[in-house]
């Protein structure tokens, strides 16, 4: 899976998943275009680790709810690298609570993140594409938007419509040689789960059949392998990447 010559936007890529994926897209060949809106030191780090690599790598500080800020990441990247060929929608937030005590407020911004901060860098990234006549598109969903998590009734819906935005872009897009295809991680092994009591973790491995959490890295190859030429004919997809919890 050589991606030797692409160009990768990430969002979120400074930590977790997000800097998985960085990595795995740098050693498949792809410079990459690190964004993230809180922690600059740990995009840095990222950045580096990917020049260590050997490829070209660059951070951006972008908030991807705001309209202008997800359009000006994807320019930058175009200005920097010369072209987005991969465009890796990764940038969520949580603001868990249940729907009787969940203000409004905490819903709206886990979807403006999560969702419509997909929306504008696809918008965003659609047109060069286009042009291109290559694209490929990846959005990180969750197991949780596919089977509801009590607690997450935000987080769960913008998951959920990410999923079919995806399809629906999918069916836009396809034409023009751009493929959309989205990733449900279950319950990964990050920094998010490390804080959970162990009695939660135990409770979590029983719903899953492999009896463990899976990996950033286990994300980051499935991310790979749509951006790579193996996933050419694979458009509207959804790849659960959750040790079998979602069957």
């Amino acid at each position: 899976m050589n991606l030797t010559g692409k160009h990768a936007v990430v969002t979120g890529g400074g930590r977790g998943i997000g800097r998985a994926i960085c990595l795995a897209l740098a050693q498949a060949g792809a410079d990459v275009v690190i964004n993230y809106s809180g922690s600059e030191a740990a995009a840095q780090e990222t950045a580096e680790a990917c020049r260590a690599i050997g490829v070209q790598a660059l951070t951006v500080k972008a908030n991807v709810a705001d309209e202008t800020q997800a359009a000006a990441l994807i320019d930058q990247g175009i200005k920097a690298l010369g072209s987005v060929d991969i465009l890796v929608n990764n940038a969520g937030i949580t603001r868990d609570n249940l729907i009787l005590r969940m203000r409004p407020a905490d819903f709206s911004a886990v979807l403006d993140t999560n969702l419509k901060g997909a929306f504008f860098c696809m918008k965003a990234a659609c047109r060069p594409m286009m042009k291109a006549r290559f694209g490929r598109i990846i959005n990180i969903s969750s197991v949780v938007g596919l089977r509801g998590n009590a607690g997450q009734a935000n987080y769960a819906a913008s998951k959920a419509g990410l999923i079919g935005m995806s399809k629906s872009a999918a069916k836009e897009l396809a034409s023009r040689g751009i493929t959309v295809n989205c990733i449900a991680p279950g319950f990964i092994d990050t920094a998010m789960t490390e804080v959970l009591p162990e009695g939660v973790k135990e409770k979590l491995l029983t719903q899953i059949p492999m009896a463990r959490l899976g990996s950033a890295q286990d994300v980051a190859a499935a991310a790979v392998f749509f951006a790579s030429e193996a996933a050419s004919y694979v458009t509207g997809q959804v790849l659960c990447v959750d040790g079998g919890m979602a069957m």
